[in-house]
C-alpha cells in the first residue's frame, strides 16, 4: 500500500503542476473568473492531497486497516473532488450538462475528511 501512496501522490503531483500551468496560462483566455477560480481550487486540492499521499507513503507502516483507509479516502476523495471540479469548470465551453457531478463533489471532500480522520486516529 506504501507503493500506491508514494506512485499516486507523485502522479497527483505531476498532473496538479500541469494543470495548475495550463490554468494560468491556457485555460484563463478561455475560462470565466468565476470557473477559472474553481477550477485553481480543484488544483490545489490535488496538490494537498498528492504530499500527503507522498507523506502517508514515506511515514506509515500500513499495518493497521485505518493506514489503508487514510490512503483510500485521500486518493479516491482527490479523484472525485477535483476531478468533478475539472469537467464542471468546463461545462460552459463544452456546452454540456454536467449537474450530476454537482453532488460527486462533496462525496468526494467527504472521503478527503475520513482519510484525514484515518490519519488523526492512526497517531493517538
Amino acid at each position: 500500500m506504501n507503493q500506491l501512496a508514494l506512485v499516486a501522490g507523485s502522479i497527483l503531483g505531476i498532473l496538479a503542476i500541469i494543470l495548475g500551468a495550463f490554468g494560468a496560462h491556457a485555460f484563463k483566455k478561455i475560462l470565466s473568473e468565476e470557473r477559472l477560480s474553481s477550477f485553481e481550487v480543484g488544483v490545489r486540492y490535488q496538490m494537498y492531497a498528492a504530499i500527503t499521499l507522498l507523506i502517508i507513503g514515506y511515514n506509515m507502516d500500513f499495518s493497521s486497516t485505518s493506514d489503508n483507509w487514510a490512503v483510500f479516502g485521500i486518493l479516491s476523495g482527490c479523484i472525485l473532488f477535483s476531478g468533478s471540479i475539472y469537467f464542471l469548470s468546463f461545462k460552459d465551453i463544452w456546452k454540456v450538462n454536467l449537474r450530476f457531478l454537482g453532488p460527486i463533489t462533496p462525496i468526494g471532500g467527504l472521503l478527503m475528511i475520513v482519510g484525514w480522520v484515518m490519519i488523526l486516529l492512526n497517531s493517538i
